[in-house]
């Protein structure tokens, strides 16, 4: 979906329906910082928040998905386009989540190798340094790939105001997690809580 198309008609049906960005943000009963970050493509509305928003603009969903008002005859073609690419969002979504499983055995697997070889095989001692530190670079290394796979899979939404948001490597990084949740300060309501994660935007 393009995030700017989508941002500039929702600036747009929002001037034709004589909102501000407050008075459309008082209705939602969201922040207008949040509006701002939708007409300036930097985020999309959250699924909860959609047909609130879809309502107050007199617009449909297939509509703001595609980012212009559409016909009679369009509204099919557009949707069946939508449903595809969100489609496409949450299997891209997964493909990351398989890539950094993939890469985080690898790392372990090369990693434990090279610290096992380094004491166990009868070496001079500045190749078992060597072996220690090439198994700390990869396990290093691919902590880091993990990390910024996962970062950019999927977004967390905030349980209490329902805001998707996608984090900073380094919130990320410190935010306490369980399998499905971390904890994350939302960038909407400024709530520290446990966000789940979720595969689409």
């Amino acid at each position: 979906m393009d995030q700017l198309k989508i941002g500039k008609f929702i600036a747009e049906m929002r001037k034709e329906q004589s909102y501000t960005q407050r008075q459309l943000a008082g209705i939602l009963g969201i922040s207008d910082k949040t509006i701002s970050k939708w007409e300036t493509g930097n985020g999309l509305p959250e699924v909860s928040l959609m047909m609130p928003l879809c309502n107050a603009l007199k617009i449909n969903v297939n509509e703001l998905l595609s980012g212009e008002c559409l016909t009679a005859s369009e509204y099919k073609e557009k949707a069946e386009e939508n449903m595809m690419n969100l489609m496409k969002e949450k299997e891209e979504s997964k493909r990351k989540i398989i890539l950094s499983v993939i890469v985080c055995a690898l790392t372990i697997l090369s990693g434990v190798t090279m610290f096992v070889l380094s004491g166990a095989l009868e070496i001079e001692l500045w190749l078992r340094i060597l072996l220690l530190l090439i198994g700390t670079i990869v396990v290093i290394g691919g902590i880091g790939v993990v990390i910024a796979l996962d970062v950019t899979t999927g977004t967390y939404e905030c349980p209490k105001c329902n805001t998707r948001f996608v984090p900073t490597t380094s919130a990320y990084i410190a935010g306490l997690h369980t399998f499905t949740k971390r904890k994350l300060k939302c960038p909407n309501c400024g709530e520290i809580s446990y966000c789940k994660k979720r595969l689409t935007h």
